[in-house]
């Protein structure tokens, strides 16, 4: 599958959340058009200060601007702009971290597998690309994946990951809570909720192109929604 551009029996939209990604945003999206035919690109900006709506304009994607802050803040716009007809949403980072190769694979695993409701990619079952990882960002989410597991019983060895393929309806269904990056462990949730599991497939992870906007301050955010969610 590798090498082709994938096809999908169902329309996909492509969701990028972006905030002063000039750097890696027009990789990002053309590295994806050559290996997935989506039927629309939709990157949802936080006002950015940089060319980076101009650079995605060019590679022809569409421009949407999020109400408020942060990539919860963001997807909660995407979903309200994707496509009625559209099946499966494909979500990823703007900084070309996470190789577009391994989208066909992910969208083909949701198109013969009715059970699964999303497929994520998995950081940690490769080798990294240089200093793609540091020390404690791994130690980090290793330990909230291990708090992800223990108080909402969903095991995943990577649950906070940028790649993610899902169906459509889980997101129409979905009264988006979270405005940062706490959104991942939400979403994971959700999927656990509505009755689908959640796959997870071995990727490659780059080193992003920019500058790093999770900082160590984001992680009690997401450890709260943690917290939160092993209540609902």
């Amino acid at each position: 599958m590798f090498g082709q551009r994938y096809e999908p029996a169902q329309p996909t939209n492509i969701f990028i959340a972006a905030l002063n990604e000039e750097e890696g945003i027009g990789a990002t999206i053309s590295e994806l058009s050559e290996n997935i035919n989506a039927k629309r690109v939709l990157v949802i900006d936080g006002h950015s200060h940089d060319r980076t709506v101009e650079v995605a304009k060019e590679q022809g994607a569409e421009i949407f601007f999020q109400n408020g802050k942060g990539k919860g803040d963001a997807l909660a716009k995407a979903v309200q702009c994707m496509n009625a007809d559209v099946e499966y949403v494909v979500i990823t980072d703007a900084d070309f971290t996470y190789p577009a190769e391994y989208v066909p694979e992910m969208v083909q695993i949701l198109e013969n597998n009715p059970q699964v409701g999303m497929v994520c990619g998995n950081r940690f079952s490769k080798k990294t690309d240089g200093n793609a990882f540091q020390g404690r960002f791994t130690f980090g989410n290793k330990l909230l994946a291990f708090a992800h597991s223990f108080l909402n019983g969903i095991d995943l060895q990577d649950p906070l990951t940028g790649l993610r393929v899902i169906r459509a309806d889980i997101l129409r269904k979905w009264v988006i809570k979270s405005k940062g990056f706490d959104i991942e462990v939400e979403l994971n949730h959700q999927v656990g909720k509505q009755g689908f599991e959640t796959i997870e497939v071995p990727i490659e992870y780059r080193e992003r192109l920019g500058e790093k906007k999770l900082k160590m301050k984001h992680g009690a955010t997401i450890l709260k929604r943690i917290l939160f969610e092993s209540f609902n």
